[in-house]
């Protein structure tokens, strides 16, 4: 074997991964509480960039934990989500002899005869696994997904670093009450461990794109695929740092940036669904100027009056009517909103629905402030503390990544869209009951579960 990454899916793999994690994240976490309990003086932002070093060279499941934690507000602190926002997927590939036995455990001892060409190196890294470019019998190229060895436990174990370095965090701090945002991301990334069910997630995504111009969906393979590998066509494209240094003109910007748009709102406006993760690897920018999207893991689902909810905020923060804006975070789930917690919200709803607003061309962000979002985020923050805190839904965890995450893309991009026109021309059909029926066709066609 020979490989490191081959002793992951060993007892002493696990057991020293194990200690490396709970050993960073347990000192770190004492050395912060340490300074707000006994006013001992410590440098986060060291504690920050060795908890990233740490964790840049394991595989996954807390990389991917940490990139969503570093786009959502206050969950952690500010020096640990700046550090943990650099992580990127660098694990190191399994070795040869793994992959044939990997792939020989699902598709059986002659895995090899049912393939033309099986690329031996990784063409890429995915959080949980790597992927393979393959040629099938009739010609068709595909990208196969193999799942990194014994990720069910590996998960585990990061959750419980995860829940460890939280419950640490709230004791510091009272702004954003984080039971019900672990409750999510581990029901999340629980769900992503099943590729059977990604594919279906995959097709539903073609259903819901449908017609929908410069987006792409690979198709999954069911006949090489399993829960722990995912085969669908190959598709050619260039991730968006390339796309970027090509210095493409205003317009291209603008076409990806729109086709962005609309692979991540038309679902959920249209089907109440969100992809969670508008993580830079998870698209490319293909040769025809739209965008190729790759990865179908982070998928949620939301009920019709959720998705209301957020359009009824929308109306509340154009028109000043805190009466819809108080209905519209009730209808989600927030509790004990005093008028004075509702002016706070209020304030980051601004923040995000502000380009929305202005029907004409713009940037995202018209400031050149590139702290801008962060400081209107620690206004919230101290707003939140000084009013007692709230208890975010579940739901907000993936909502809010996709907001903020997309947002980012679209300041890289220095697109210049009418954002005000491309979302009224999104929301325009809405309609509750006919959301659900949409909902409820689309889920059953693809085969994806209906939430509880």
């Amino acid at each position: 074997m020979g490989n490191e990454a081959d002793t992951g899916g060993t007892l002493f793999g696990e057991i020293r991964r194990f200690a490396r994690t709970s050993g960073a994240v347990s000192g770190i976490a004492a050395r912060v509480a340490g300074e707000r309990v006994f006013g001992i003086r410590t440098d986060r932002g060291r504690h920050a960039e060795d908890l990233k070093t740490i964790l840049g060279g394991l595989k996954g499941p807390m990389m991917k934990i940490a990139q969503i934690l570093s786009t959502v507000p206050d969950a952690l602190p500010e020096e640990y989500a700046r550090e943990l926002a650099q992580l990127q997927s660098n694990a190191p590939p399994m070795g040869w002899a793994f992959v044939r036995r990997r792939m020989a455990a699902e598709l059986g001892p002659d895995w090899e005869g049912k393939f033309r060409t099986f690329g031996r190196e990784a063409a890429a890294a995915a959080s949980l696994g790597q992927v393979h470019k393959a040629e099938l019998p009739d010609g068709r190229i595909v990208a196969c997904k193999l799942q990194y060895p014994d990720m069910p436990s590996t998960v585990e174990s990061d959750l419980r670093q995860l829940k460890l370095a939280m419950a640490v965090y709230k004791r510091m701090d009272n702004a954003i009450h984080q039971d019900d945002i672990y409750v999510e991301l581990a029901t999340r990334l629980r769900e992503e461990l099943d590729y059977t069910r990604e594919a279906a997630q995959a097709r539903l995504y073609a259903i819901m794109l449908e017609g929908q111009p410069d987006i792409v969906i690979p198709e999954p393979i069911p006949e090489y695929s399993s829960r722990r590998l995912l085969t669908m066509t190959w598709l050619d494209g260039i991730g968006m740092q390339a796309f970027l240094d090509t210095d493409p003109d205003q317009e291209s910007r603008n076409r990806v940036a729109r086709a962005l748009f609309r692979a991540w709102y038309v679902p959920f406006y249209r089907y109440g669904v969100i992809h969670g993760d508008p993580h830079l690897g998870n698209y490319q920018v293909n040769k025809a100027g739209g965008i190729n999207l790759l990865d179908f893991g982070a998928i949620r689902v939301f009920g019709s009056r959720f998705v209301a909810g957020v359009i009824d905020l929308f109306r509340a923060i154009r028109d000043n009517d805190d009466a819809l804006a108080h209905h519209a975070y009730s209808s989600w789930g927030f509790t004990d909103i005093t008028k004075e917690k509702l002016d706070v919200l209020n304030e980051w709803a601004r923040f995000l629905y502000e380009p929305l607003m202005q029907d004409r061309v713009r940037p995202i962000q018209e400031t050149n402030d590139v702290t801008f979002g962060r400081s209107v985020a620690e206004k919230v923050h101290e707003g939140l503390k000084r009013t007692g805190g709230v208890r975010p839904p579940r739901e907000f965890v993936l909502m809010d990544r996709s907001a903020i995450g997309l947002g980012s893309v679209f300041l890289r991009l220095r697109a210049e869209l009418n954002w005000h026109q491309l979302f009224q021309e999104t929301v325009a059909e809405f309609d509750a009951a006919s959301l659900d029926a949409r909902q409820d066709a689309a889920l059953a066609s693809a085969g994806v579960p209906k939430p509880l």
